[in-house]
């Protein structure tokens, strides 16, 4: 599902170990990157840890670990 309102939480702005399941992915651009991926909505993601000075993320999404940029992580909202 993609959507333009954002109404829960972003991954990116999630403390390191906290998890959540994928609600929607907002920017349309980058939704198609993630479901390839295999972020889909619906999925199970865990922030695992995150890139000093406001980098990038590394997120275990089901049993796949993936690095995401900030934008990409900021267009994944979690319900």
């Amino acid at each position: 599902m993609v959507a333009s309102r954002e109404t829960g939480k972003q991954l990116a702005k999630l403390r390191s170990g906290a998890k959540g399941l994928v609600r929607q992915i907002s920017n349309p651009a980058i939704a198609s990157k993630l479901m390839a991926m295999g972020i889909l909505p619906g999925t199970s993601i865990q922030l695992v840890r995150k890139a000093p000075f406001g980098g990038g993320c590394y997120v275990k999404a089901d049993n796949l670990l993936v690095a995401l940029r900030k934008t990409e992580a900021c267009s994944i909202i979690l319900s």
